[in-house]
């Protein structure tokens, strides 16, 4: 199980440094994410201060951008890093694309599987400069002139992880995608019963097997030195898991749960911008099913025994900061690259 870093978005100036400390560590892989900053600036930065890690995007936001926008920034990434890159694609849910990125939302799932072959059109020319032919109902590329074209590199191969929540994104994954990222707001029941037989089903009509998929996730943990700091650390993650649990396209993990009235409470007083209301709907029981809660020096292996032959990569969804919580992350990295230390479940 790979053991992977989230970095906080900010400023582009502590991207070096902290890429550093991250590979210095150990870790496998370092992920950026599409909020309040751009995901790919500081894989740029990554990519020439490292030379082991991974690097990608966890996620960048499909839609607004055109697949040959995405295919350049992947195209260069890619060559930058020596083949480390990882491009993450979202869809996001249709008020952000459409009020905060003014771009178009129809069928969502459909658009993306286009966006991901385009996206292997566009690379293929790039890389033996044939004929850019590309027709689908959402995305048509069929220009592709010497001028334009960057050239081959040695790293052509970019690996696709694409995110979700629901069956045919699972289901696409497993047809087309090196990888899946998981959402935070998941159960391991949910992950067993849902996300993992749709990949399969998707990987079998591709003639791929489910180990062909990468499943990755950040996850959501509370932790602390003690049982104080425990208890102070929950509030933050059911405020999260309250903000996710809001969102419609989310409803489906509360609901195998029996949780179903609760997520339309929340979508209830997330209209009514009633935010820090929210999390009070979150009972320590659920919090458990959704979060690894544990003290520092039994987190990792808390982690280990519970998602051990499900997910293949895992971070913590809080970011990592060179110099904090460094025996945190070295008992994690320890647990997770060492199979006999993790029990079974």
């Amino acid at each position: 199980m790979k053991f992977d870093a989230v970095i906080a978005p900010g400023s582009l100036s502590s991207v070096t440094t902290t890429a550093q400390a991250i590979e210095g560590l150990g870790f496998d892989g370092l992920w950026t994410s599409e909020t309040a900053h751009n995901p790919f600036l500081p894989l740029t930065l990554a990519a020439s201060s490292t030379r082991r890690i991974e690097l990608g995007t966890s996620i960048a936001v499909a839609f607004p951008r055109s697949p040959m926008v995405t295919a350049q920034l992947a195209w260069d990434l890619a060559e930058q890093s020596g083949g480390r890159f990882i491009l993450g694609l979202g869809t996001q849910v249709k008020p952000h694309i459409t009020k905060r990125f003014s771009t178009t939302w129809d069928s969502p799932g459909p658009r993306l599987r286009e966006y991901i072959l385009s996206l292997r059109t566009i690379w293929n020319t790039f890389q033996r400069n044939v004929p850019l032919r590309y027709r689908g109902q959402f995305y048509t590329f069929t220009l592709m002139t010497p001028f334009f074209t960057p050239g081959p590199i040695q790293t052509p191969d970019i690996p696709i992880y694409i995110a979700g929540v629901n069956p045919y994104l699972c289901r696409l994954a497993g047809e087309l995608c090196q990888g899946f990222h998981v959402h935070p707001l998941h159960t391991p029941r949910y992950l067993r019963e849902v996300i993992i037989p749709n990949i399969g089903q998707g990987a079998a009509s591709a003639g791929r097997a489910r180990a062909d998929v990468t499943l990755a996730c950040a996850i959501f943990v509370v932790t602390g030195a003690n049982e104080r700091a425990i208890e102070n650390a929950k509030a933050p993650i059911k405020q999260q898991i309250a903000f996710y649990g809001s969102t419609p396209t989310y409803q489906k993990v509360l609901e195998l749960h029996g949780w179903g009235e609760t997520a339309l409470e929340l979508n209830n007083l997330s209209r009514q911008s009633r935010w820090f209301d929210m999390a009070n709907l979150i009972t320590d029981d659920m919090l458990h099913e959704f979060a690894v809660v544990a003290p520092h020096d039994q987190l990792a292996r808390r982690v280990r025994e519970r998602y051990e032959g499900l997910l293949d990569r895992i971070a913590y969804y809080f970011p990592f900061e060179p110099g904090v919580n460094e025996a945190l992350w070295r008992d994690a990295i320890a647990v997770m690259s060492d199979k006999q230390t993790a029990q079974p479940h």
